[in-house]
């Protein structure tokens, strides 16, 4: 690994140089602590976990990984969830991390359950916040974002997107007034077409062939899932799947929509801590 830049005195900010890209990482807290590893989802950059960051480094080494185009992250060939996970063990042994808890967000929390699958050796438990269970699960898109995906008329949309509208398409996924980072306006801004329907299709894709449940049941670890009860996203009640999973741990936060770690950051947290310290806890 080389040094990238610094965002902070408490923050280790570097590009992880790989075989098919170099990769962002950014590690904040002690690194002795236990491991947390945080993937959020495919149109949100590193900034999505800034507000529970501190309060996560306190107890551990938080790691942060950027995968793909977005951020500062090199445009690396590969957009499925497979490519993404094992980019993302990559990045681990680069580290010489040993074991984490592996965190994703919506469908980052495909790239963490597929990090599970190849890895057994790198994760030690799963936290999985409004993560979809499966296709059935997924509330209908708008008739803008079906648009996105057609040939024609989704690269133009894409170019003429705004501001303004980034804006107000972020913020159809909260249920409470939120400041929207700014780091979002400039990831999306960033973001190709092609990167964009790519990642989303990727995803799409690895849900279809088999549940989130079932693959995590398959695995045995301990696992947290939380979601929103007011999320706009998926279908709140679909969080009930992940109860077949033996020993899983589910919490539906009342007033939260798609995101808490940006809608009631401080419970987000709390939750993420107290289930590393049992999950994971060297």
């Amino acid at each position: 690994m080389r040094e990238h830049m610094s965002s902070g005195p408490d923050s280790r900010d570097r590009l992880a140089l790989l075989d098919d890209g170099d990769v962002h990482v950014v590690q904040d807290g002690r690194p002795g602590a236990p491991a947390v590893l945080l993937i959020q989802n495919a149109a949100t950059p590193i900034a999505l976990w800034d507000r529970v960051v501190p309060m996560l480094a306190a107890a551990c080494h938080v790691i942060r990984v950027d995968l793909l185009v977005r951020g500062r992250s090199g445009r690396a060939a590969g957009y499925d969830v497979i490519a993404q996970a094992r980019r993302a063990g990559a990045v681990l042994d680069r580290l010489g991390t040993g074991q984490v808890t592996a965190i994703g967000h919506s469908s980052g929390g495909s790239v963490a359950t597929a990090l599970a699958e190849q890895r057994p050796d790198k994760v030690a438990a799963l936290a999985l916040i409004d993560t979809g269970p499966s296709p059935d699960a997924k509330i209908p898109e708008s008739a803008l974002v079906r648009l996105l995906a057609a040939p024609v008329a989704g690269p133009l949309l894409w170019r003429l997107k705004t501001e303004a509208t980034i804006r107000k398409a972020a913020r159809s996924g909260f249920s409470r007034p939120v400041d929207i980072p700014d780091a979002l306006i400039a990831h999306t801004q960033a973001m190709t077409h092609r990167s964009f329907t790519a990642t989303m299709g990727g995803y799409r894709d690895y849900l279809s062939e088999q549940s989130i449940p079932d693959r995590i049941a398959a695995l045995g670890l301990p696992l947290l899932v939380i979601f929103g009860e007011d999320d706009r996203r998926w279908v709140p009640s679909s969080a009930s799947a992940y109860r077949d999973v033996p020993g899983a741990r589910v919490e539906l936060l009342p007033g939260v929509g798609h995101t808490p770690m940006i809608e009631d950051p401080q419970r987000a947290a709390t939750l993420l801590l107290d289930f590393a310290a049992v999950a994971n806890p060297s």
